[in-house]
């Protein structure tokens, strides 16, 4: 089971459905949400930690998130950790997307990997973005990718 916490360290009392429903009902009240979706990962020696990060804008206003962390002693190469990155993001994206669909909430999904061709994470480009455009989402990389790269990158450091 995974648990999701809000970046002060409060875990989430309700399922993590339940609480983005109640978030949004509350949020719409006042701004116009969007919501960005992304994970980044850390290999640490022998562990591997990945953290995804719901990141909710609020029009003009600035915004908040929900993180979930998890370590692995899986060996990946940085393609498929790249890929298993997307995996999870696509993974609470399908879980929320009926919420986002039923209240109108733009919704993206964020990779961290480069769009440039001289990094190494470039190697799953085309990939993620078939992956993620493939599911219906909308698809940022880096460096438009902020959730993954900017927020999610803050709880594995």
């Amino acid at each position: 089971m995974k648990i999701w916490r809000k970046l002060t360290g409060e875990r989430l009392q309700k399922s993590l459905y339940e609480e983005v429903e109640a978030t949004i009902l509350r949020e719409r009240e006042f701004h116009r949400l969007k919501v960005c979706i992304g994970t980044d990962s850390q290999v640490k020696g022998d562990i591997v930690e990945f953290a995804t990060a719901i990141v909710f804008l609020r029009e003009g206003k600035g915004g908040f998130i929900y993180l979930n962390t998890y370590k692995t002693e899986a060996k990946y190469s940085i393609k498929e950790r790249m890929i298993k990155e997307v995996s999870d993001s696509i993974e609470v994206a399908y879980l929320l997307c009926p919420l986002f669909d039923k209240y109108d909430v733009e919704m993206e999904v964020h990779a961290d990997i480069n769009s440039d061709p001289h990094f190494k994470s470039h190697v799953a480009f085309k990939e993620a973005m078939g992956y993620i455009m493939g599911m219906g989402y909308t698809f940022r990389a880096k460096p438009e990718a902020f959730a993954s790269t900017y927020c999610a990158n803050k709880a594995v450091k």
